[in-house]
């Protein structure tokens, strides 16, 4: 993998962009927007610095790290030369169909299309391309350079060859992948989602509040973060945009999104990216504070 590119530059773009970089792999982000670009290498830096201050990374090694990096808001520009490239942009179909249109017509024969979408399916995905057997899902986890998994995604004419070089380069960066076949939500998403969604059902239906929920699955199930936390990390509007792809995909009642993650959505109660979800979030602080609604 001589050369790389990913598209989004936000939360798992730029994750994206340091662990290939880190692992010596140059690599263009790429972002509609200058700023969100410049906001990237910053947290990029940032998170870096951390690995250093702990002694995981030398500081030698962030500099050649960052120094793999080059921003652009041309995709074509971008993509020209890359062996992979690696879509992180919003969790939008129509969005990505798009992409995708435009990268497949502006790559050279024989580079790798991955998707890091978390439950839009590879297949349709790769239908937009007239390569389908270059297309991948590529699924990592948030934070990205913590998080060792990779739900690595075969489409359904994802070639073998594609799908165990994806596999390899997972490993050259430190991750432990997993393969898995193209049903909505995947594995990841399928299980996770719907205990998510439960536990909203159970504060909207009044079984317990934000507290008591999220205390019983830390100390009963040994879960490090609970599900109204972790639905905050992950992003409101991105557990309902999954859950309304999961309940189109299978067509069973069970996965419908709870009417108040519908509402907080529409109320653009987003989660930690917006201050407030079930939980109140103040720039500076990591205290963990019930949002007012839900006291």
């Amino acid at each position: 993998m001589k050369q790389a590119a990913v598209i989004g530059s936000g939360t798992m773009g730029n994750g994206i962009a340091h662990v290939l970089s880190q692992a010596g792999i140059p690599v263009s982000l790429i972002d509609i927007s200058e700023d969100a670009l410049k906001k990237a290498l910053a947290t990029i830096d940032k998170n870096m610095g951390r690995q250093v201050e702990k002694g995981v990374l030398t500081d030698e090694a962030r500099k050649k790290a960052m120094a793999n990096i080059t921003t652009t808001t041309f995709l074509t520009e971008g993509i020209k030369e890359a062996d992979l490239v690696v879509e992180a942009a919003t969790e939008n179909v129509d969005l990505k169909l798009k992409i995708f249109r435009e990268v497949d017509a502006n790559t050279k024969p024989g580079t790798i299309l991955a998707s890091n979408t978390s439950s839009i399916s590879i297949t349709k995905i790769a239908s937009a391309t007239k390569s389908p057997e270059n297309v991948i899902g590529m699924h990592f986890m948030n934070p990205v350079p913590v998080m060792k998994l990779v739900e690595v995604i075969r489409g359904y004419a994802t070639s073998d060859a594609v799908t165990q070089t994806i596999m390899d380069l997972s490993r050259k960066l430190g991750k432990v992948p997993v393969e898995v076949n193209d049903y909505p939500g995947f594995v990841a998403n399928r299980i996770l989602m719907p205990m998510i969604n439960e536990a909203i059902y159970s504060l909207y239906e009044g079984v317990a509040g934000v507290y008591e929920i999220d205390t019983v699955m830390k100390l009963g199930m040994a879960h490090p973060m609970g599900p109204l936390q972790l639905a905050d990390f992950i992003g409101l509007d991105t557990c309902l945009s999954i859950l309304n792809v999961l309940h189109q995909g299978f067509g069973n009642p069970k996965y419908a999104p709870c009417p108040l993650l519908v509402n907080m959505v529409q109320a653009g109660h987003h989660g930690v990216k917006s201050g407030q979800g079930f939980f109140k979030y103040t720039p500076g602080s990591k205290d963990l504070v019930v949002a007012d609604r839900f006291r």
